[in-house]
């Protein structure tokens, strides 16, 4: 376990904005996660736990207790065979692009659709990551946690993770502030096709009728050409992939509120404009909230050239120029939101966890 003062935090999230942690320690072993976490709550100290960063905003002003880093490693094959499957635990601490390429290479089909999505494993069932048809809550058999409240390891199995879109109890306030992911355990299909292609961009992209199966290595070379052209793969050099992906969530709406938003959408754009529509079983339709933003008059590039600017390749991006400060960004997010809002009735919500800051 090793310690750091007052150590800038912008370093260690993607959006590159962060101001100091009174404390940084760094956990390498899954003791060392849980005596760290024991030690800050026993000084009842303010407690952050840092994963890969890659979906947080943390303010200017920085951290005033202890983070602790997430740096523990290691993928274990529980068990293998043709009807169960390939039940994998991986620590928390784990590269999530990394171990979708070992899937991949290994034939276990799942989360290949998930492939180049930034940050480690511990923070996927967190916000039940999700991405070109395929979510985790669709292959995770359990998420094993430090309870700081019962002082205790416990397993949660995937029928009690509450999983909901971009949710879960391990995301609501009562259930972040009380647990604190070790490992997770994926069950994986022994393929060596990947699950239906689902998401029909993907599908146009690899060439295929949606619903139709690939290669798995085609699957995932698909899926990163389809988030490279959004600037959603990790790249030092270019400023689109300052960010921490799509900021705002897709909404959720009750039949009346999509029906009310068709009517606004009209009024707005024309009759023969229709906002895009998925309804699901319980009633509720989701809609994109990149064609709001967009259709509100904020465009691919909306504010160039900062220094916090939407990406120049997907509107759902608020991306970092290379001096922004955690301010900027939270400036252009809140005129984007105020944007949606007045042009359609729509209030969009944050994806990224914002740390001493407020939307």
């Amino acid at each position: 376990m090793r310690e750091e003062f007052d150590t800038p935090l912008a370093g260690l999230t993607t959006m590159r904005v962060g101001g100091p942690a009174r404390r940084l320690v760094t956990a390498s072993t899954t003791d060392e996660l849980v005596d760290a976490v024991r030690e800050v709550d026993d000084a009842d100290e303010p407690l952050l736990v840092l994963s890969g960063g890659s979906n947080l905003l943390i303010a200017d002003t920085g951290f005033p207790g202890t983070v602790v880093r997430v740096a523990t490693q290691g993928v274990v094959v529980e068990s293998a065979d043709r009807c169960g499957g390939a039940v994998v635990r991986v620590a928390a601490g784990q590269d999530w692009d990394a171990f979708v390429a070992r899937t991949v290479a290994e034939g276990w089909a799942g989360v290949e659709c998930l492939s180049g999505i930034p940050g480690l494993t511990g923070s996927t069932p967190i916000q039940n990551v999700g991405a070109y048809g395929q979510e985790v809550a669709q292959t995770i058999w359990d998420v094993r946690v430090w309870d700081r409240r019962e002082q205790q390891v416990r397993t949660f199995a995937n029928a009690d993770c509450a999983f909901a879109y971009r949710h879960s109890r391990f995301k609501d306030p009562a259930g972040a502030a009380r647990y604190v992911v070790l490992d997770v355990a994926f069950q994986l299909d022994l393929a060596t096709l990947s699950r239906p292609i689902a998401y029909a961009d993907l599908a146009r992209g690899l060439g295929v009728e949606q619903g139709a199966r690939v290669p798995l290595a085609d699957a995932r070379e698909g899926v990163l050409a389809q988030r490279r052209s959004r600037g959603m793969v990790l790249d030092e050099t270019d400023h689109d992939t300052w960010s921490c992906g799509s900021f705002f969530t897709n909404p959720v709406l009750t039949s009346a509120e999509f029906a009310e938003l068709t009517d606004r959408v009209g009024a707005r754009l024309g009759a023969e404009v229709v906002p895009p529509g998925f309804p699901a079983a319980d009633s509720t339709v989701k809609t994109s909230a990149a064609w709001l933003i967009d259709h509100a008059g904020f465009g691919k590039g909306h504010g160039l050239p900062g220094p916090a600017a939407l990406s120049s390749k997907h509107v759902l991006a608020v991306t970092n120029r290379g001096g922004a400060s955690a301010a900027d960004l939270l400036t252009l997010a809140r005129q984007v939101r105020a944007g949606v809002q007045a042009a359609f009735g729509v209030t969009l919500v944050n994806e990224p966890v914002l740390i001493g800051v407020t939307l």
